[in-house]
Order: structure tokens, then C-alpha cells, then sequence
């Protein structure tokens, strides 16, 4: 029997806060759904955008740093295989494809896009550099440096 290779890479952004739970057996999961953007040439020539929609898990330690740094809007680039699953709801089957995550890489950075991290999302009508307290997550204190340049001086290689 010949071999089958599934893989699938994906980037595009969360479209809902991602939502981490635990089987029965203590596993966690997470799952969120993400939204990929593309543009095509229709058949009168223009252009047009359309948007899809998949959904995506992640288990065991990848869930839990997805759940916990990612949220609604955040970019972010997931590797894994593409499942399906069917189960029986109401005395109907039912069934779904998703992909089930091998990796996740966090795109952008903090106070770029919509919710990324929490960070600075840039000052107010004054146009000030007024920074947001520290967010903390989880007990970890995550502080956003906002546009300050960095001094080569500083950095220790």
C-alpha cells in the first residue's frame, strides 16, 4: 500500500479567542479557529477577496502557550496534518475536518493588529507616549518597550 502525506501550513489570524479545555484523562486542548485571507481575479477580471475559515487544535503544552499568548485577531502561523472526526449529536451524525497542530508560530509583534499580546496599541488624540501598565498572565509580567529604539550598547553578543 503506497504511503500518504499530509501536511498542511497555514498563516492567517485567530478569529476568536482561543478556548483551552481538558478530556476527561487531564489532556489539554485547545481550540481556535483561524481566518485566511486571499484575493483572486474573478471572471469579469476584477478583483476580489474572499475569506476562509478553519478551525485548528492543539494539544498538550502547545495548547497551553496558544491559549495563553494568542488571542482574537492575533497572526500566527500553524504547521500540522488535516483531520476528520464524526461523533453523534441529537441522534445525528455529524463530522468535521480540522487540523490538528503540530507547531504554532507567533506572528507580529505586540501592539501590532488586534489583540497581539496585549501590548501598546499607539497613544491617544494627543498622540502622546502614554504606556499601558504591564500585563500579567498567568504570573508573568509581560511589559511592552513601545517604540523606544534600542541601543546596540546594550545588547550583552
Amino acid at each position: 500500500m503506497a504511503r500518504s502525506f499530509n501536511q498542511v501550513i497555514l498563516m492567517g489570524n485567530l478569529t476568536r479567542d482561543p478556548e483551552l479545555r481538558q478530556t476527561p484523562n487531564g489532556q489539554n486542548v485547545c481550540s481556535f479557529s483561524l481566518a485566511l485571507n486571499r484575493a483572486y481575479k474573478g471572471a469579469d477580471g476584477q478583483w476580489q477577496e474572499a475569506t476562509d475559515y478553519v478551525d485548528v487544535v492543539a494539544w498538550g503544552p502547545l495548547g497551553e502557550r496558544v491559549a495563553q499568548y494568542l488571542n482574537k485577531g492575533s497572526q500566527c502561523l500553524v504547521n500540522g496534518r488535516i483531520q476528520s472526526r464524526s461523533w453523534e449529536q441529537d441522534g445525528q451524525k455529524r463530522s468535521k475536518v480540522e487540523v490538528n497542530a503540530q507547531d504554532v508560530t507567533f506572528l507580529g509583534g505586540r501592539g501590532e493588529g488586534a489583540g497581539n499580546g496585549g501590548g501598546y496599541q499607539g497613544g491617544g488624540s494627543d498622540g502622546g507616549s502614554s504606556r499601558p501598565a504591564p500585563k500579567k498572565k498567568d504570573d508573568v509580567v509581560i511589559e511592552d518597550v513601545g517604540d523606544e529604539p534600542i541601543n546596540l550598547d546594550d545588547i550583552p553578543f
